[in-house]
């Protein structure tokens, strides 16, 4: 494990958690509190500075705005970070505004045209929570992968808080980085990413791969991204798992 000297983070959302993340190493759920201890919960934490937008402004200026044949969604939200975008220290603030991105994109009303039954509104809600999480992680301009916590490899670590089988861990998890499967919900997803200063990039090509995802800046060199994840991924995937609950327990 890699990881730089840095504070317990406490945040308080406006919902409750899952009391059942306390499985997971160096995280405390509390009701709507959040402890995280950087040292047991992150595998790699190299990085206590993330790139952040005001959710507020956000859903102000950037959300009904639409792409133009001079001006793609992308670019959008790269001239909103550019000119919104600030460096934070306080993880506590990242974690609050990734709750409202993800409150906002995983939002019941879309449930009804999403054509697939077996998602529910509870479903959404375990997603809302772990990619709260998941905003923590971070990657470099330069491709590399600076912080990785449990929630990375996000089938493992939902079926470990969930205890979902493995197929409903991995529908999730393609919920989570198909936009919804469709374009109109890939575009809300890049202009709410903006928030948290980047784009929403994974390394799988499908569930079975488990190679997680990250929100990336602008630019990131996906290919050294890629190297990067290849090295570690497997040995941390079999960490989260060893806190699995069976039944016998």
């Amino acid at each position: 494990m890699t990881t730089i000297d840095t504070a317990t983070i406490t945040v308080e959302l406006p919902d409750a958690f899952d009391p059942r993340w306390n499985r997971l190493p160096g995280i405390q759920v509390d009701g709507r509190r959040i402890t995280i201890d950087p040292a047991e919960y992150f595998f790699r934490f190299e990085s206590s500075t993330w790139l952040v937008a005001d959710w507020d402004l956000v859903k102000a200026q950037l959300l009904d705005l639409d792409e133009t044949t001079e001006s793609a969604v992308e670019q959008l939200a790269l001239d909103f970070i550019k000119n919104h975008g600030e460096s934070t220290s306080d993880a506590a603030r990242v974690l609050a505004t990734a709750y409202g991105v993800y409150t906002y994109l995983f939002r019941e009303e879309h449930l009804a045209g999403l054509s697939l039954p077996q998602i529910t509104a509870d479903h959404l809600r375990m997603l809302r929570e772990a990619a709260t999480l998941m905003a923590l992680n971070k990657v470099e301009l330069d491709g590399h992968i600076s912080n990785v916590g449990p929630c990375w490899f996000f089938p493992a670590a939902t079926s470990v808080v969930f205890d979902l089988d493995d197929a409903t861990g991995g529908m999730l998890d393609e919920v989570y980085h198909g936009g919804w499967f469709n374009e109109h919900r890939r575009i809300e997803s890049i202009k709410a990413h903006a928030a948290l200063g980047g784009r929403l990039v994974h390394g799988c090509q499908s569930v079975p791969d488990q190679s997680g995802g990250v929100v990336a800046p602008y630019g990131a060199s996906m290919a050294n991204f890629r190297d990067d994840l290849a090295e570690f991924k497997a040995g941390w995937i079999e960490q989260v798992y060893a806190h699995r609950v069976t039944a016998a327990e």
